[in-house]
């Protein structure tokens, strides 16, 4: 019987990166939806808003790709 190759699946290292990968975007969109909600209820306009929801989105992105890429990695 000839040898047939398997192949291989992500590396863990793969599998963590696409879990802060999404948890990234996952956490961007909402930091979009609450922070504009919140930016535009504090009646913010023009620089300020964008700043301010710049800021919110990084941070939420920031914090759920962390903890997404952790449970991935504890999972691996």
């Amino acid at each position: 019987m000839p040898y047939a190759p398997r192949q291989q699946g992500p590396s863990c290292f793969d599998r963590i990166k696409m879990g802060f990968t999404m948890g990234m975007c996952v956490g961007m969109a909402s930091g979009f939806v609450f922070g504009g909600f919140t930016c535009l209820r504090y009646g913010m306009r023009g620089r300020e808003l964008i700043q301010t929801l710049g800021k919110t989105m990084l941070q939420g992105g920031g914090t759920f790709g962390t903890f997404m890429a952790v449970g991935t990695g504890i999972r691996c």
